[in-house]
């Protein structure tokens, strides 16, 4: 494979083509854009494995890395799915984002533009998947998922779980000892994390704290909480979660976040923690 320049950044939340959305990058044309910039992405799909689009953009000398999002449509939360996906991923260095699921059955009213890439998934829509059973608990099949990440290099992401869910996933991933946790964009409507918990949770050395462009340019999270978290959550990962034709491309997104870590008054020590630093210690790359 080509040699891939140290980066500046890396965005670990970026969605590309094939998708269930239409998206307005594929995974080679993504890898060139972040090159472009002295970045590194890694690519999220809502269909499941992305590891085989990442080893296509290396291959190609682009900073590119996978995940895979354990949605029923990819087979759900099973370890198997996990390892077929670091089969495709090859021989990267590094560690491998597995996502729990992002598909679980609870809705919000979203203000975003996207359009479904295919009508099979308007006439056969994604199932919803949960982390938890009927009783409350976590399943069998998520403590099977959390257990890997003692073996094997991962990063768990809690996904789309609600507010009491990533309660139990942090609980029960301290009390295992599951060496890496993110919780997934968790200002978001659909979790509900505010930055006064964040900062707590922040203090575990495992858990890492993904704050997402997008959920703040949607009107998610107010200007307050988005400060805050920016300035005084420890093992913050920002990250775009962006790829949407209805949202600005890679360029702007750097620029617009330049402007923010401006005006909130970051440091360049913080500003480094939070796009270089933090999301390299928890991937190890």
């Amino acid at each position: 494979m080509s040699r891939i320049e140290e980066p500046g950044f890396i965005d670990v939340h970026y969605h590309a083509n094939p998708d269930a959305f239409i998206r307005r990058h594929g995974a080679i044309e993504a890898g060139r854009r972040y090159a472009a910039v002295q970045g590194r992405v890694v690519l999220k799909n809502h269909l499941g494995c992305t590891a085989a689009q990442a080893w296509e953009a290396r291959n190609q000398g682009f900073p590119v890395s996978g995940s895979v999002v354990l949605n029923e449509i990819a087979g759900g939360i099973d370890y198997r799915v996990v390892e077929r996906s670091l089969c495709l991923r090859g021989d990267e260095p590094g560690r491998f984002i597995v996502h729990l699921p992002t598909v679980t059955g609870r809705t919000h009213t979203s203000t975003l533009a996207r359009n479904l890439s295919h009508p099979l998934l308007r006439e056969k829509p994604i199932k919803p998947a949960r982390v938890t059973a009927q009783n409350g608990r976590l399943t069998p099949q998520t403590l099977d998922i959390l257990k890997m990440a003692r073996d094997y290099p991962l990063v768990i992401s809690t996904g789309h779980a609600d507010a009491d869910e990533v309660r139990m996933l942090i609980e029960e991933a301290l009390r295992i000892g599951v060496p890496r946790l993110m919780l997934n964009q968790p200002a978001n409507p659909l979790t509900g994390l505010k930055a006064a918990e964040l900062a707590v949770i922040g203090s575990e050395p495992s858990v890492y704290i993904e704050q997402t462009a997008l959920t703040y340019l949607l009107g998610y999270q107010d200007r307050q909480d988005f400060t805050k978290v920016l300035n005084h959550v420890p093992n913050v990962v920002f990250s775009s979660d962006l790829g949407q034709t209805s949202q600005v491309d890679v360029h702007e997104w750097l620029s617009m976040s330049g402007q923010w870590f401006d005006a909130f008054g970051l440091s360049c020590e913080r500003r480094a923690e939070m796009t270089l630093l933090n999301p390299q210690r928890m991937l190890a790359i």
